[in-house]
C-alpha cells in the first residue's frame, strides 16, 4: 500500500482461513515480513516469513499467542514474552536454529520488550493483571463489580440471573466459577493452567442450571453449584472451541477443532452417539428455538461473518458475510437474532430480523452501550442478556513500572 493509504496489494493468501494471519516484523531491506498466526483456541502461535515479492511463506517455529515481539538482532532473533513454571519473563528467539535464550529473570511479569536505539540494552515493563469483571444494568445506567480479579470469557444463563467466567490466579493459573449476575453466591467450577489446556466456558442449558466447559479436548458438563460433573466421550483429541444444547436438552452441539478447521457433532445429552453434522462451518454459539438451526460464527480469515447451520439438511450457510464478533444469539421468540460490533468509544449491539432460515431486511440497531470494551479478550470478553437488560464485560487493567536492562 502506497503511503496515501491506496494502491494495496495482497502480500499473502493464507491456506488455513481458520487461523489469524498477523503481521508482526518487517524484516530489514523490507522484502520480508515476519507473521504470526493462531486462533483463539491456541496458546502458541506459528512464525512465518513471508517475501512480499513471491508471497511465499516459511515456517519458523512457534511463539507464546497474544505475545508483543521485537528485533533482538534484526532479521536474526526475536525478543517476545514466555511463561514457564508460572513465571512471565523476556525470551529471545533465533529463527536460524530455533533456540530459546532467557533474557529476564525476575518474577514478572515482564513484556513489551523494546531494544533501545543508541544499543544501551533494553527496555520492558514488569507488572501484574489488576482487571476486574462488571455488570452493566442498562435500565439504571450503571455499573457493579463482579468479580475483582482479572477475567474473561463471561457467559449469562439464559434467564439473565447467573454468569460463569475465567479469572486469573497467581502463577499462571486460572479458575472457573459461577456467580449470581450481582456477584454474589460464588462457586468455584475448575482450576486450570494456561500452559497446558485451555481452560474455556462453553454454554448453559436452556434449563439455566447445568451449563458446558472444556480443558482443550475435554468436554464437561456440571451443575451452577458444582454438583454431578461428569466428563462426555473424547473428542480424540480435538480441542473443543464451544457446545450448544438442543432446546429439548436431548442433545449437545459441539464444535471441535481439526486442524486449521471446525467440525459440528451431534451427541446424545449422555455424550453417546457422535455423529458429524458438518465441516468447515466456524464454530457454533447458539440454537434456535425449533431445534432446525444453529448459528455459527468465523471471527477471522475471509470467510469472517455470521453464518447459520442447517442441521437437517447439514448446509452451512452465510447470513451476514464480513461480521466481525464473538457472539450471535436467536432472541427468545426465534424471529430474530443479536450480535455486538465495537468501536473505539462503544459498543453496538444490533437486531437481525430472521424467519425460517432467511433474513428480513436488514440489521438494525438495538443498543448502543455508551462506552467501549473488548468483544475479543482471550475468547469473548463479554456477552448480553438476551433481553437486553444486563451487559457484562471484562475491565482489564494492568499496573507495570518500566526497567532498562543494560547491555553486557
Amino acid at each position: 500500500m502506497g503511503t496515501s493509504g491506496l494502491n494495496e496489494e495482497l502480500v499473502y493468501k493464507p491456506e488455513h482461513t481458520d487461523l489469524f494471519f498477523a503481521p508482526v516484523l518487517l524484516f530489514p531491506g523490507g522484502n520480508d515480513l515476519l507473521a504470526t498466526a493462531g486462533s483463539p483456541n491456541l496458546t502458541y502461535a506459528r512464525i512465518f516469513k513471508i517475501n512480499v515479492a513471491s508471497h511465499e511463506a516459511i515456517e519458523l517455529g512457534e511463539t507464546p499467542a497474544n505475545s508483543e515481539a521485537a528485533w533482538a538482532e534484526p532479521g536474526k532473533s526475536v525478543l517476545f514474552s514466555r511463561t514457564v513454571n508460572g513465571l512471565t519473563n523476556i525470551w529471545k528467539y533465533n529463527l536460524k536454529d530455533r533456540s530459546l535464550t532467557q533474557i529476564t529473570f525476575g518474577t514478572g511479569a515482564d513484556l513489551s520488550p523494546m531494544p533501545d536505539p543508541a544499543g544501551k540494552g533494553m527496555y520492558y515493563l514488569s507488572g501484574r493483571d489488576s482487571g476486574s469483571l462488571a455488570a452493566y444494568n442498562v435500565h439504571a445506567k450503571q455499573s457493579t463489580d463482579i468479580e475483582s480479579r482479572d477475567t474473561t470469557q463471561p457467559i449469562i444463563s439464559r434467564d439473565g440471573k447467573r454468569v460463569m467466567y475465567v479469572a486469573s490466579l497467581p502463577s499462571n493459573k486460572v479458575e472457573l466459577s459461577v456467580s449470581d449476575i450481582d456477584g454474589g453466591n460464588k462457586v468455584k467450577i475448575a482450576t486450570g493452567d494456561t500452559q497446558q489446556e485451555n481452560l474455556l466456558t462453553l454454554n448453559w442449558a436452556p434449563d439455566n442450571f447445568h451449563l458446558s466447559f472444556s480443558q482443550g479436548s475435554k468436554l464437561y458438563i456440571v451443575g451452577a453449584d458444582g454438583s454431578a460433573l461428569r466428563q462426555l466421550p473424547s473428542m480424540g483429541g480435538h480441542a473443543i472451541s464451544n457446545a450448544v444444547w438442543s432446546p429439548d436438552q436431548k442433545s449437545v452441539y459441539v464444535s471441535a477443532q481439526e486442524g486449521a478447521d471446525n467440525s459440528i457433532w451431534k451427541w446424545s445429552g449422555d455424550g453417546s452417539n457422535p455423529e458429524k453434522l458438518i465441516e468447515k462451518c466456524g464454530f457454533i454459539y447458539d440454537a434456535h428455538p425449533s431445534g432446525e438451526y444453529l448459528l455459527a460464527l468465523f471471527t477471522a480469515g475471509e470467510k469472517t461473518g455470521i453464518y447459520q447451520v442447517s442441521i437437517s439438511q447439514r448446509q452451512c450457510i452465510p447470513l451476514l458475510p464480513g461480521v466481525a464478533t464473538q457472539g450471535a444469539v436467536f432472541a427468545a421468540d426465534g424471529k430474530s437474532f443479536l450480535y455486538a460490533e465495537a468501536s473505539r468509544r462503544d459498543v453496538t449491539i444490533y437486531r437481525q430480523s430472521w424467519r425460517d432460515g432467511k433474513l428480513i431486511g436488514g440489521p438494525k440497531v438495538a443498543l448502543r452501550v455508551p462506552f467501549g470494551f473488548s468483544l475479543f479478550k482471550e475468547g469473548n470478553g463479554y456477552d448480553f442478556s438476551r433481553d437486553l437488560s444486563t451487559i457484562v464485560y471484562a475491565r482489564p487493567g494492568f499496573h507495570a513500572d518500566l526497567y532498562l536492562l543494560s547491555q553486557k
